[in-house]
C-alpha cells in the first residue's frame, strides 16, 4: 500500500538513487558502528545504511511507517517525536558511549532538532543531515556575511561543520519548494568551556537588531552583567567572530555571580 506523504510531519521522501548513494558514501557507515537515523520514512537511506552496518536504530514519528519498519529484522525502531528522545539514554540502552546520527530532517522543525542534539552532544560522534540548503548556509557561514547569525555561532561553538552535498528538489517525492543539502557535523574535541545558556542569551541580544552597532544592543547587556573584559562594540553582530562570542561568554560564565 502506497504511503501518502503527510504535510504535518514535513514528509518529502528521497527517491534519487545517485543522491542516496552519495549521502551514504558521505556518512561512510562501517560494520558494527552504532548509527541512529532520524526520520527513516520509506527507507531510502535506511536500507543501504543497514546493509553496510548489519543493524540500525531508527526514530520515526509516523505510526503507519513505524509499523512497516518493525517488520525489518535488522532495525531497532523508536516510535517517537525526535524532540522527546533522550539520546543519552538511547546510547546507554545500545551499550555505546557515542552515537553516529543521520537523517533527512523535517525542514519545518530542523532548528529545534539541531538544538535538541546540541544539548546532548556529549554522546554524539558525528551527525550527517539533509536540510534546507538555506539553513546549512547559515550553519557554515563566515563572519561579515548575510548568512552569519545566531544559529551559526551556537553550532560552530560545538561543531566543525561542512556542506558536503547539494540536493535538488527533483530528488524528492513530493519535490520541496526549496533546494536541499547535506551537512557533516563533527563535535569539537575541546570546545570553549562556557555556560551554553549565557552564550545563547548573549548571541540573542547581539543579533536582536543586527543592523545596529553592538554598543546600542549588547553594550548595555554586558554592562548589566558586570562584564570586565574587552569587547569592541563598534561593530555589528555579524562582524564578530565566533571565538569572540565564546570568550565573552566564557568570561561571564566564570564570574561568581554568573546567571
Amino acid at each position: 500500500m502506497k504511503h501518502i506523504p503527510r504535510k504535518r510531519f514535513g514528509q518529502n521522501f528521497l527517491t534519487d538513487r545517485a543522491v542516496i548513494d552519495a549521502i551514504v558514501d558521505a556518512i561512510n557507515p562501517l560494520p558494527g558502528q552504532t548509527v541512529v537515523e532520524i526520520g527513516p520514512g520509506l527507507m531510502a537511506l535506511t536500507q543501504p545504511l543497514v546493509e553496510r552496518l548489519g543493524k540500525l536504530s531508527v526514530i520515526e514519528l509516523d505510526r503507519d511507517l513505524a509499523v512497516r519498519l518493525r517488520t525489518h529484522p535488522q532495525l531497532d525502531v523508536v516510535e517517537s517525536d525526535v524532540l522527546k528522545v533522550d539520546f543519552r539514554a538511547l546510547a546507554q540502552r545500545l551499550g555505546v558511549a557515542k552515537l553516529r546520527v543521520a537523517g533527512n530532517l523535517p525542514y519545518n522543525i530542523s532548528s529545534p532538532i539541531l538544538f535538541h542534539l546540541l544539548e546532548q552532544v556529549d554522546v554524539v560522534e558525528d551527525q550527517h543531515f539533509m536540510l534546507q540548503k538555506e539553513v546549512i548556509d547559515r550553519m557554515v557561514a563566515a563572519p561579515a556575511t548575510s548568512d552569519y547569525g545566531r544559529l551559526t555561532v551556537m553550532l560552530q561553538w560545538r561543531y566543525a561543520m561542512e556542506n558536503v552535498l547539494f540536493v535538488p528538489p527533483e530528488s524528492f517525492d513530493p519535490p520541496p519548494k526549496v533546494d536541499s543539502a547535506v551537512v557533516r557535523m563533527v563535535p569539537r574535541a575541546q570546545p570553549a568551556q562556557l555556560d551554553a545558556r549565557l552564550l545563547e542569551e548573549l548571541v540573542r541580544v547581539a543579533f536582536s537588531q543586527r543592523r545596529k552597532i553592538l554598543r546600542n544592543t549588547l553594550g548595555k547587556w554586558l554592562e548589566d552583567k558586570g562584564y570586565g573584559g574587552s569587547f569592541d562594540l563598534q561593530r555589528r553582530a555579524e562582524e564578530v567572530p565566533v571565538a569572540e562570542y565564546e570568550q565573552a561568554a566564557a568570561s561571564l560564565s566564570a564570574a561568581p555571580d554568573a546567571a
